[in-house]
């Protein structure tokens, strides 16, 4: 019988210890040391295989075929691809369950086999019956989409160099293990084993490898972080699980823009694309003025997003108010509320301030300080904005207004929706006729210039 071991292993880092530690001694996180059981066994995958005899050559030297990308033929997809699939490049799709990771690389799957591509799809998780239930349901019928349920890392490279596909699909990487590591499945040494696997494949094969990843409650990648360094894209798949649509947003790629957001919709029959995701947050919008609305215009990678922001002020019954936020970051409301007491005379210090983004779509850029400032003193003061207008701007301590990136996409964005007005920062001001521009240089100009004249 084989001699168990016990040892702790850093899900930062990948560092190994006998024992427990509350900090790490090589990267200082705390806390994320875990342990794993491990028994004694004999290496046996020759690693000779996986050895580069390639030699240097000039870079100039170097020429891209034509077909160094595939479209997915999936817009909202291409788009945080950076303009398709790149061969031999490894990427990673994580997201929360349910949210539709399998759903939409089946789809994709079934959209590269329509194109003529070879696309084996390993299922960890599911059998092939049950998988081609899905495929029945997402109407997915192809000849060149090729099912392996397996769970081995060893038997999946096999088939890979049986089959040699042009595509191969993993769901997902914590469900796949090796024989040649000792821990069970989802362990940090079994996923840093079996992606470190799968990345040589694909580099040496030329084989685009799709991997999807779990996340724990706290919303990161399961497993250590070398994970997301050994990959080439990484993709967050988000969404509200009360509402239908969808997100991909890329948060690494080293062929293309990050930060780039795709849209999509949940449907009985899966995911389609929102060709306009404007009107879909604009169409939640509420049809009566009310204070405390303003429509804002965030990018998101390369893309303009028109947002609505929700303020809601009202005196606290309790000795200290609340700050409640929903989509944006609560530090930077706080900021931006002692801005308003400071430069504007605003007094809150008595009221419940309450900050919401409609649709529930995230906001972390700083362009949305001025929609967020005039929300909360508009509905502290009981006016409405102009229904017409969309707000841009970020807010300095002082109050005043910087400007921000891209202005020209924001307006056109906002001009392609029917607004008819726009405050802008000074800073920004350019000749622009298909909009009324409101420049503006500190946040008490931009109080004044948002409040409708209806």
């Amino acid at each position: 019988m084989a001699k168990v071991k016990s040892k702790w292993v850093c899900t930062e880092c990948g560092y190994e210890t006998a024992g427990y530690l509350g900090k790490c001694p090589e990267c200082g996180a705390w806390g994320s040391l875990v342990e794993e059981t491990q028994f004694e066994v004999k290496q046996t995958l020759p690693q000779s295989e996986f050895i580069n005899t390639q030699k240097p050559e000039l870079l100039k030297d170097i020429h891209i075929g034509k077909e160094v990308r595939v479209s997915t033929n999936i817009s909202e997809f291409d788009r945080i691809l950076g303009g398709g699939l790149v061969q031999g490049s490894l990427v990673l799709i994580a997201g929360d369950p349910g949210i539709g990771k399998s759903t939409i690389l089946l789809q994709t799957s079934g959209e590269l086999c329509n194109s003529g591509k070879k696309v084996l799809y390993i299922s960890a998780e599911e059998s092939a019956n049950q998988l081609k239930l899905r495929a029945e349901r997402l109407n997915i019928n192809s000849d060149n989409l090729y099912v392996y349920p397996q769970t081995l890392l060893e038997n999946i490279k096999t088939q890979i160099d049986e089959v040699m596909p042009d595509i191969v699909v993993v769901d997902s990487i914590q469900a796949i293990y090796s024989q040649n590591v000792s821990s069970t499945a989802g362990s940090v040494s079994q996923i840093r084993e079996c992606c470190n696997i799968l990345m040589h494949i694909a580099k040496s094969k030329n084989i685009t490898v799709l991997v999807i990843g779990h996340v724990t409650k706290d919303g990161n990648i399961a497993g250590p972080k070398v994970l997301e360094h050994m990959v080439d894209t990484v993709i967050y798949f988000e969404g509200d699980k009360y509402k239908s649509y969808r997100m991909l947003r890329s948060m690494k790629n080293r062929f293309g823009n990050t930060s780039e957001v795709g849209i999509f919709e949940m449907h009985s029959d899966g995911l389609k694309e929102v060709k306009n995701p404007n009107e879909l947050f604009l169409n939640e919008r509420s049809q009566v003025c009310v204070p405390g609305s303003a429509i804002i215009v965030t990018n998101e990678g390369t893309r303009p997003l028109l947002v609505e922001i929700q303020a809601l002020v009202g005196t606290t019954p309790y000795a200290t108010p609340r700050r409640v936020t929903n989509g944006v970051d609560t530090s930077r409301v706080l900021q931006i509320l002692a801005v308003l007491e400071k430069r504007v005379g605003l007094n809150l210090s008595k009221q419940d301030v309450y900050v919401n983004v409609t649709g529930g779509i995230d906001v972390s850029e700083p362009s949305a300080d001025l929609g967020i400032a005039l929300a909360v003193a508009t509905c502290a003061r009981d006016v409405v904005v102009d229904p017409q207008t969309v707000i841009i701007g970020e807010i300095g301590l002082s109050g005043e207004i910087h400007p921000v990136s891209n202005i020209e996409k924001r307006l056109n964005e906002a001009v392609t929706s029917g607004f008819k007005k726009a405050i802008i920062p000074y800073a920004n001001k350019i000749d622009y006729d298909k909009i009324e521009i409101v420049p503006v240089k500190r946040l008490m100009d931009a109080i004044s210039a948002c409040v409708s004249k209806g």
